[in-house]
């Protein structure tokens, strides 16, 4: 299982949604939306943000078709943090296995 691969669709939805203040959204949305999952899940594995990985969300948010950049991002934190990718995985819903 590929992580990023997994959370690829909710980041993007949120960023849609948010553009470059994914980031800094707070915890109004409703906790079971694609969006807002994939809020925490920005939120989580950058935070507020370094310059580049904001400039990675940036990019998404202007070409919702380029998202290598961002998943480069995803893939170097979980590289960084070995445990990052557990955690993230655990706020994905769970597969169906039909």
């Amino acid at each position: 299982m590929d992580i990023a691969d997994d959370v690829m669709p909710y980041v993007t939805e949120a960023i849609g949604a948010y553009g470059g203040a994914v980031l800094a959204k707070t915890n109004e949305l409703a906790a079971g939306s694609n969006i807002a999952r994939g809020t925490r899940i920005l939120q989580r594995i950058f935070g507020r943000g370094d310059a580049g990985s904001r400039r990675a969300i940036e990019q998404v948010a202007a070409d919702s078709g380029d998202d290598l950049a961002l998943r480069l991002a995803i893939l170097e934190a979980f590289a960084a943090d070995p445990t990052l990718a557990r955690e993230i995985a655990a706020m994905l819903p769970a597969r169906s296995t039909t």
